[in-house]
């Protein structure tokens, strides 16, 4: 059984390592997958975003184990969902909102065991919870049915005219930035506008000079944009949520 592990929690202290004893003790023999644990600390945003691309790729029946959890040891629920032909644990804060969009899914709360630590469900509740369904266990023996679950809002996308208007999901450690705009509706020689940057799409980051902005479809199958040799974030001052718009006018930029 394969249980990946997306966390906050950095490798400089042994908190990953905790959670890896408890996962091989009660479920010998499973395989774990670091997915990150290098995110900002409580960034949630970032946790959605990856977690939502990546377990797609895993096999059928893999189980996520994602603990970024800024409200440990409030009235926040820990969770276990089965969706998509996966199982997942973590809060209940948003985390699994792009996991849940747009597909069925069982959802059950989690009880915090006696004794657990009010400061580490991570090793405490989740990893525990991940071990019983990575040793057999249905989603629905871990706890009572859940609704109302938490979830962040959706990124906008919409069509304003002509023009397909999205925003930035995601900026990763190159300082690209990651659009939700979904390259099968951007139409063959569209142009990306970022702020007061007008982009034409390309390949690859070499097909432009370096230090200069591109946009291009990323490997997630979104519009990214990225400075050659350089960070987009920096560059064109742009973060989180910023707009984004794709236009099938022909453009003269970069």
């Amino acid at each position: 059984m394969i249980v990946t592990l997306l966390t906050d929690f950095g490798t400089m202290d042994g908190y990953v390592a905790e959670m890896k004893g408890v996962l091989l003790a009660r479920a010998p023999g499973t395989t774990l997958v670091d997915i990150s644990h290098d995110l900002a600390a409580g960034d949630i945003v970032a946790a959605a975003y990856i977690l939502g691309r990546t377990w797609r790729v895993f096999p059928e029946g893999t189980i996520h184990l994602a603990v970024v959890d800024p409200g440990v040891g409030t009235t926040r629920r820990a969770l276990a969902v089965e969706a998509g032909g996966h199982r997942f644990v973590g809060p209940d804060n948003g985390l699994l909102s792009r996991v849940l969009e747009g597909r069925p899914a069982r959802v059950v709360a989690l009880a915090v065991p006696v004794g657990a630590s009010p400061t580490f469900h991570g090793r405490d509740v989740f990893a525990p919870a991940a071990a019983r369904l990575a040793c057999g266990e249905a989603v629905a023996a871990l706890g009572p049915e859940a609704a109302d679950v938490v979830r962040l809002p959706p990124p906008r996308l919409e069509r304003r005219g002509g023009d397909l208007v999205g925003e930035v999901v995601y900026v990763d450690r190159f300082g690209t930035l990651v659009t939700n705009l979904p390259a099968a509706r951007v139409a063959a020689g569209a142009a990306v506008r970022i702020g007061a940057y007008d982009l034409a799409l390309h390949a690859t980051f070499a097909d432009v000079a370096p230090g200069d902005p591109v946009a291009f479809v990323g490997s997630g199958g979104t519009v990214e944009i990225a400075v050659r040799n350089g960070r987009a974030d920096t560059a064109l001052g742009s973060t989180l949520g910023v707009e984004v718009r794709a236009t099938a006018r022909a453009s003269s930029a970069v």
